[in-house]
């Protein structure tokens, strides 16, 4: 599964001005008519001046002619193959938003990257050309393992936890990184739910195995009653011990006799 926060950006083709080609008009040069036989007797009149507006260009051909050098040399500029004044600032304003779309790009897989941590690969990029001839990031996305750990879902909780904050890491999550948190939150909450069961057995079968001992103690405890209750009878039947007393009073009753002197 991919992380693809960033978009794609298409950048725009700078607009071209169409080559103007600026000409100035000739005004028809006025001569004389002269004869070529200057000894005639009659020679042709000369020709009558014309008014002076007349002979002054008209006021278009001065306003081609008042035009500013700048448009000539843009002119020239175009013919030669050179981008213009105009095309040169839409070039740059195009270089400018190339330069801080890579920026923005990189920085939103990056920090894809660096939260996923060992889930997460390394970003990958779409490029495209600027006017400049450079290639600038419009484009990225970053894979990440969003599955669950089998038969534990203590670690899948953790890892969902992980790939959740990776997701939601850019400053402006895309709508692929919203739908990959969504995922990670249902596996969370999968995940939640299957270690509450797992505890509550854990903890069912805790319980079971404390009766199980305490249970088998007391019987272990009437066993040894029972067994100290038949014992008691065969003490019973035992004859008593002998008593001092008895030893004492049969010392008195048989005292010596006095002794007899015999005399001969």
């Amino acid at each position: 599964m991919h992380i693809g926060g960033a978009g794609f950006y298409s950048a725009p083709a700078a607009s071209l001005l169409p080559a103007r080609s600026f000409t100035s008009p000739v005004s028809p040069s006025l001569s004389p008519a002269v004869s070529s036989d200057s000894n005639s007797p009659s020679q042709a009149p000369l020709a009558t001046p014309q008014p002076l507006a007349e002979e002054q260009p008209s006021a278009s051909g001065r306003e081609e002619a008042d035009k500013p050098v700048e448009q000539s040399s843009r002119s020239e500029q175009e013919a030669k193959g050179e981008p213009s004044p105009q095309q040169q600032r839409l070039e740059q304003l195009e270089i400018a938003k190339l330069s801080k779309r890579d920026q923005e790009v990189r920085a939103h897989e990056q920090a894809h990257a660096a939260v996923g941590g060992r889930y997460a690969g390394a970003p990958s990029y779409t490029f495209s050309h600027g006017p400049d001839g450079k290639r600038y990031a419009v484009g990225g996305e970053v894979s990440i393992d969003s599955g669950p750990v089998p038969n534990d879902p203590e670690a899948t909780l953790r890892k969902m936890e992980i790939v959740l904050r990776a997701a939601l890491a850019p400053a402006e999550p895309s709508a692929q990184d919203l739908r990959i948190a969504a995922q990670a939150q249902v596996q969370i909450a999968a995940a939640s739910a299957e270690l509450n069961e797992l505890q509550r057995s854990e903890a069912a079968a805790a319980r079971e195995a404390r009766e199980a001992r305490a249970q088998a103690e007391e019987e272990q405890e009437k066993e040894r009653a029972e067994q100290d209750k038949s014992a008691e009878p065969a003490r019973q039947e035992l004859p008593p011990p002998p008593s001092l007393e008895l030893y004492r009073r049969l010392g008195e009753l048989q005292e010596p006799a006095q002794a007899i002197d015999l005399v001969a």
